[in-house]
């Protein structure tokens, strides 16, 4: 296991600034919604946001090797062994797996997620793009939530149901972007059923009500989990509230413009303006002392393994992990996601969103 010191910024203060610096250029909307958390939160986010980053990256460059996610693996196993390779990203993530013993099943299914891109799988079913959100986003979730030292299962189950909203959202916001690039993640039974050939849509993209209703429909899934994850943040301590809230709002402000101009994803890409992301983080701000309650839903089909990954035992429940830490740290918190971390294929939203 890695040497520790007291803290982050004196353990490997140069590796996280660098961290830091490369979210910051990379990714606006997540750097800006960063600075609600709690400093002793912003250091690991940073990291696990710049690991997350440099593994999609790696696969999805156009020169990326055939072997790249098994090269990631290796990286992992380094980092597992406290002996990270030789790069900023690593060497801070390594620093906070240690920290946090942050269990590895957590980033080993979000490189599986990264290989199924890589091999340019398609999904028949929203079951089967769900289990794919969840490798890809909501991984992410359930990380943050181990890093905050939350393992409530409740709170877990609620942070993958926001990842993969999140996720939905981003691939409905991007299917002209996507099939410009011939991948297609819309679930394929639903373009049958409203008589579009996946194939022939690949090959001649076009814009057309059969595929606005698609679009619509898969908000719809993502607008559901949104507000199954709201009732995440009465289990939250509360100086990280804001951030939750302003993940949820600004990533529901995407698909809110989509279905704005007809859900018609394919000749424009969704805008959130600078000024509707003020008042949404405004909004957060307002909201901090609030959070649903009384609501349990157990954890999606396809999320499910990550909780069971992330989860203490006993900790289930409003008497477990959840209420101890709440009434030991009411005042340095929680977050969930990472807004920019998420962005379907990049981990960074260059446009903007």
């Amino acid at each position: 296991m890695a040497q520790l010191s007291p803290d982050p910024a004196s353990a490997v203060a140069a590796d996280y600034a660098a961290c830091r610096a490369a979210i910051r250029q990379g990714s606006k909307t997540f750097f800006a919604a960063s600075l609600l958390l709690p400093e002793r939160v912003r250091a690991p986010a940073y990291a696990l946001y710049a690991f997350c980053r440099l593994s999609d990256d790696a696969v999805d460059d156009p020169d990326a090797e055939a072997d790249a996610v098994e090269r990631l693996r290796s990286r992992l196993d380094r980092i597992y062994a406290g002996c990270p390779r030789d790069a900023a990203a690593d060497r801070a993530f390594a620093d906070l797996v240690a920290r946090h013993a942050l269990p590895r099943a957590l980033p080993e299914a979000l490189l599986e997620g990264l290989d199924w891109d890589a091999g340019g799988r398609r999904y028949e079913t929203l079951e089967a793009l769900r289990a794919y959100a969840a490798r890809v986003a909501a991984t992410v979730g359930a990380m943050m939530t181990v890093l905050m030292g939350v393992r409530d299962a409740d709170t877990l189950a609620r942070a993958c149901d926001l990842g993969v909203a999140m996720q939905l959202t981003n691939i409905a916001r991007d299917v002209g972007e996507d099939a410009r690039n011939g991948r297609l993640y819309l679930p394929r039974t639903w373009l049958l059923e409203e008589g579009i050939d996946p194939d022939a849509f690949l090959a001649a993209p076009a814009m057309s009500p059969a595929l606005a209703r698609v679009v619509a429909r898969l908000l719809g899934e993502a607008e559901a989990l949104y507000r199954r994850s709201a009732f995440g943040v009465a289990g939250l301590p509360l100086s990280c509230r804001p951030a939750i809230h302003a993940a949820r709002l600004m990533y529901r402000e995407i698909g809110c413009d989509v279905a704005r101009h007809g859900h018609d994803s394919l000749s424009r890409r969704a805008v959130v303006s600078d000024a509707r992301k003020l008042a949404v983080l405004a909004s957060a701000l307002g909201a901090t002392a609030f959070g649903l309650r009384g609501y349990a839903a157990d954890a999606l089909a396809e999320t499910r393994f990550l909780v069971e990954a992330a989860a203490f035992p006993g900790a289930e429940g409003a008497k477990g992990w959840r209420g101890a830490l709440q009434r030991a740290d009411e005042r340095t918190g929680w977050v969930i996601e990472l807004l920019g971390s998420i962005e379907k294929r990049r981990w960074a939203d260059g446009a903007p969103s």
